[in-house]
C-alpha cells in the first residue's frame, strides 16, 4: 500500500503539473533539481530519498499551502546538507536560498551539538519559509521513523521534537497566524505519533521487567 501511495514518479508528476498550472516558477525549478541531486540516495527505510521531499511537498499542497517559495524550499531543504551542493548552485531565488541555508544544520567552531541546535532552531524561527518547511519535515520524519530508527534514535528524535520543534511550531503560529489551521493539523499529527510510539515503548519496557 505504501508503495502505491508514495510513488515518486506519481508525486513528481503531480507537483510538476500543479506548479505549471499555478505558475509556480521556483517550485518548477526546484523540483527537477531536487530529483537530480537526490538520485541514487536512499532513506533508512530503503526507499528512494527523493520520496521524502516529494511527500512533504504533496502534504503542503494538500494542506492548502500555495506559496511558491515554501514549496521550493521544501523540495530543496536537504540538498545542500546531503548532496554536497552549494547555495550558489541552487536554481532558485534568494528567498528560497535563504530558507535552505537556515535549514542546513552545521556545528560551528566552539559549539557543542546542543548549542548548535539552539542557534539552528532560533534562526529558523525568524524565517517563515524555513519554519514551515522544518515543521512539515519533522511531521513526515516522525511518521516514518517507527521500524527504521533504533530505540535510542527514536528516543532522541522524540526528545528533540518536544524540546525544539513543538516550541518552533508555537512561535510560528504566533508570528504567522494565517498558518494557524495548518499548524494545528501538523501539531496534532506529530503529537499523536510521538505519544503513540512512547506508549508502545513503555508497554514493551513493562513486559520485559
Amino acid at each position: 500500500m505504501a508503495k502505491s501511495v508514495f510513488n515518486a514518479e506519481k508525486m513528481y508528476t503531480y507537483i510538476r503539473g500543479f506548479a505549471a498550472g499555478a505558475h509556480m516558477s521556483e517550485t518548477t525549478q526546484a523540483l527537477g533539481f531536487a530529483r537530480e541531486k537526490h538520485s541514487g540516495q536512499l532513506r533508512k527505510s530503503g526507499e528512494p530519498y527523493v520520496i521524502h521531499p516529494l511527500t512533504m511537498a504533496c502534504n503542503a499542497l494538500s494542506l492548502g499551502i500555495r506559496d511558491d517559495t515554501i514549496i521550493a524550499a521544501i523540495l530543496l531543504h536537504d540538498v545542500c546538507e546531503d548532496c554536497d551542493v552549494s547555495l550558489a548552485e541552487l536554481p532558485v531565488n534568494e528567498a528560497v536560498k535563504n530558507a535552505v541555508r537556515l535549514l542546513t544544520f552545521n556545528i560551528q567552531d566552539g559549539e557543542t551539538k546542543e548549542t548548535a541546535k539552539v542557534r539552528y532552531y532560533n534562526a529558523i524561527a525568524e524565517c517563515r519559509e524555513a519554519a514551515v518547511t522544518k515543521i512539515i519535515d519533522r511531521c513526515h520524519n516522525v511518521s516514518s521513523m517507527a521500524g527504521t530508527f533504533s530505540e535510542e534514535k527514536l528516543r532522541a528524535y522524540i526528545e528533540e521534537t518536544r524540546q525544539f520543534v513543538l516550541p518552533l511550531l508555537k512561535k510560528t503560529k504566533a508570528r504567522y497566524p494565517e498558518y494557524a489551521d495548518i499548524l494545528f493539523a501538523l501539531k496534532y499529527h506529530m503529537v499523536s505519533v510521538v505519544d503513540s510510539i512512547e506508549a508502545t515503548m513503555l508497554v514493551y519496557e513493562l513486559k520485559e521487567k
